[in-house]
């Protein structure tokens, strides 16, 4: 009887675990940015050398015959323009937005951005606050996912949210420390980074186009994952991403989640019990925790 008993209990555990797996596979799937890899033949390698070893490799010739005070003259004619242009789409983007969002009921939309580096991010959409259905949780791999991926599933799920809404609240739940984020795999960004990266500069002045244009209140950024004001590099990570976000209002927040602040961050998103649950799990390799939540 026990030896049938045990045999049970030992079939039982492996079912358990083979469902954690498959489900955690295919939470990996969804995430934003997540890759298969393909198997290629010898004949598509061969193929692909084949066709990179003709490539032409000399590069153009830049034409420089035109006069540089012409150029100049030009250039700066088109930054004038292009200033008009965005003013000009400013007004109307700001009064597009102030349409969509003057309908019955709408609520402003809460954008949660989770790394797949944080330990357990796969269950942080299952913690997230059940009585505010204007929190959107965007989970992305941090190991494949571009920016652009990023700002492409963003949009896409402002969009599926709310036709023409903006983010009023964001979470980025990351990892890094202080006067760092670890945002994708070799991509950090630092006080320095922002101001040099073309493509982080890319991602950040993309993000804040996505931002509210009517909100009375500057917007709203919040780290967790890491504490950012570590040290003054933190302060100045936030200063040059508020410059680069100019001239939308957006602010940045990372503070202490044991602080009043910190708590009140938390419930903005979470609900404070299961997110308390979550980080006392966070590091364990209990396999009950979908029993739990």
């Amino acid at each position: 009887v026990f030896r049938g008993y045990a045999e049970r209990k030992r079939r039982k555990r492996e079912n358990d675990s083979a469902s954690v797996i498959q489900r955690n596979f295919r939470k990996h799937l969804r995430m934003v940015g997540s890759r298969r890899v393909k198997a290629q033949t010898f004949a598509e390698r061969r193929e692909r050398s084949f066709s990179r070893s003709w490539s032409d490799p000399t590069p153009m010739k830049a034409d420089t015959s035109h006069d540089s005070r012409d150029s100049s003259d030009l250039q700066s004619s088109h930054c004038t323009l292009d200033e008009a242009f965005e003013d000009l789409d400013w007004d109307t983007e700001k009064g597009l937005e102030a349409v969509a969002c003057d309908t019955e009921g709408f609520v402003p939309p809460k954008v949660m951005l989770i790394s797949s580096k944080v330990p357990k991010a796969e269950y942080i959409p299952t913690i997230i606050r059940r009585d505010d259905p204007s929190i959107i949780p965007i989970l992305y791999d941090h190991e494949h996912a571009t920016f652009e991926d990023i700002l492409e599933e963003i949009e896409r799920k402002l969009n599926v949210y709310h036709k023409g809404a903006k983010i009023w609240k964001m979470l980025i739940f990351c990892q890094g420390g202080p006067g760092h984020l670890y945002l994708l795999k070799n991509k950090v960004a630092t006080f320095a980074k922002v101001e040099k990266e073309e493509d982080m500069i890319h991602f950040w002045k993309r993000l804040s186009r996505l931002m509210s244009k009517v909100n009375p209140e500057p917007n709203v950024i919040h780290i967790m994952g890491c504490y950012i004001l570590g040290n003054p590099n933190g302060e100045k990570l936030f200063q040059n991403l508020r410059t680069l976000m100019t001239p939308y209002r957006v602010t940045f927040e990372s503070p202490l989640e044991l602080s009043a602040q910190g708590k009140q961050m938390i419930e903005t998103y979470f609900d404070f019990r299961l997110y308390r649950l979550w980080k006392s799990r966070q590091h364990s390799k209990l396999l009950d925790f979908d029993d739990v939540l």
